[in-house]
């Protein structure tokens, strides 16, 4: 029995064949492009063929980016690549790498050449690329006062922006002529005005209606300007040197003038809405202040003195009338103690005991008070004190005085 294979096996084996024929791995395949499709990815897909047959091809997105231009179906093109299979679908294709239009001839390699010059220089590096101002004050343009592409241009900054000032600086962008005036018209708008960028624009053409802006002097004026350059040769799918050299590259005129300007519809949707975030942040900030405020009020409420000085106050009086009322009670005593020490005095008061009958006896010799009888001779003279009166009298023998019948005085 014969040696089978797998579909894998067989594929890869064909796909092998392919890429051992050195003839496959370096080709140029002139076709009619057809099925032209350009991947969310960045790669292409497109068949080329002729009246005979028809050759799928890819392209990857890093060879697609340096095309200058995008076939489009119908077009007459030279492709270079090389021949493999695609083993998923066992189809072979062309795996392309480079791209021009059929008959460009001289014209294609100028532009390949210089192409190959200048980023070999570094004139396309994205590092030399200076930033497009979000808000231009001038404008300037450079192209044919009388092309479309002008007009386009200044529709476009009415519409979008029509505080920006606009400085055409005129030039032919057709022509042996036109590169020179380019330069120059460049220059003018560098050395003259304050423009913050420029617009290089023309409107759609054949190669040779653009190959002015494949101009190695254009390309050279532009990557010397002080000011930013947008440029807008074309249609989408025209690719010229000074797209590279620019700083920013449009599809089309009007486009360069949408990416040089603002919207000012844009503008006043968002001054309305930053006006009213405004608001409403000053608005809950008053809010938040106003508690903040309530709160600190209800604080220094607690902790004012005048509520403490009240309660003080209060106090002050409770004390007040505590200390009334213990100066009261100590009146109330000293009186009562006064009262009993008078009553006291009143009772030891020799006026009040004479008062109730007794009598004080002086010897009336010298006043002294007699306070027992002995030592008292008879015929000693006394004076004998009453509550009302002195009664003067003389000392008798205390055995003889029942007898004893005459006066004293």
């Amino acid at each position: 029995m014969a040696e089978t294979y797998t579909v894998s096996e067989i594929t890869g084996y064909i796909r092998r064949l392919f890429e051992l024929d050195d003839g496959l791995q370096d080709v140029w395949v002139e076709g009619e492009v057809s099925n032209m499709t350009r991947a969310s990815s960045g790669h292409w897909y497109f068949t080329i063929k002729d009246a005979e047959a028809q050759l799928k091809c890819a392209m990857w997105r890093s060879s697609a980016e340096r095309q200058s231009f995008v076939p489009r179906n119908g077009d007459a093109v030279a492709v270079h690549g090389r021949v493999s299979v695609y083993e998923p679908r066992g189809e072979y294709q062309l795996y392309a790498d480079r791209l021009r239009p059929r008959g460009a001839g001289d014209l294609y390699q100028q532009f390949e050449q210089l192409k190959r010059a200048l980023e070999e220089e570094g004139l396309f590096d994205e590092e030399r690329k200076r930033p497009i101002p979000v808000f231009p004050h001038q404008i300037g343009v450079v192209t044919s006062p009388e092309a479309a592409a002008f007009q386009d241009v200044q529709n476009v900054l009415r519409r979008r922006f029509p505080l920006v000032q606009v400085i055409l600086s005129p030039t032919l962008v057709q022509g042996a002529d036109a590169p020179p005036m380019i330069v120059a018209a460049l220059e003018r708008l560098n050395a003259r005005t304050q423009a913050d960028v420029i617009l290089l624009v023309r409107g759609g053409g054949s190669i040779e209606d653009l190959w002015a802006f494949n101009d190695e002097r254009v390309a050279r004026a532009v990557a010397a300007s002080r000011i930013p350059v947008i440029t807008g040769v074309g249609h989408e799918t025209d690719f010229t040197i000074v797209d590279f050299v620019s700083d920013l590259r449009a599809p089309t005129p009007s486009a360069a003038a949408e990416l040089a300007t603002p919207n000012i519809e844009d503008l006043r949707a968002d001054l309305f809405d930053r006006d009213g975030y405004l608001r409403n942040l000053m608005a809950d900030h008053l809010a938040g202040r106003r508690g903040d405020l309530s709160v600190a009020q209800r604080t220094l409420g607690h902790l004012s003195p005048v509520g403490r000085i009240g309660s003080l106050r209060q106090r002050v009086d409770d004390w007040n009338a505590r200390l009334l009322s213990r100066q009261r009670e100590h009146f109330s005593r000293l009186r009562e103690r006064l009262e009993s020490r008078n009553a006291a005095l009143a009772t030891a008061n020799p006026a009040s005991i004479l008062a109730r009958g007794y009598a004080i006896v002086f010897l009336s010799e010298d006043g002294r008070r007699l306070s027992a009888s002995e030592g008292v001779r008879p015929g000693t003279g006394i004076t004998v004190q009453f509550h009302d009166g002195d009664l003067k009298a003389r000392v008798e023998d205390k055995e003889s005085h029942e007898r004893y019948k005459r006066t004293l005085f």
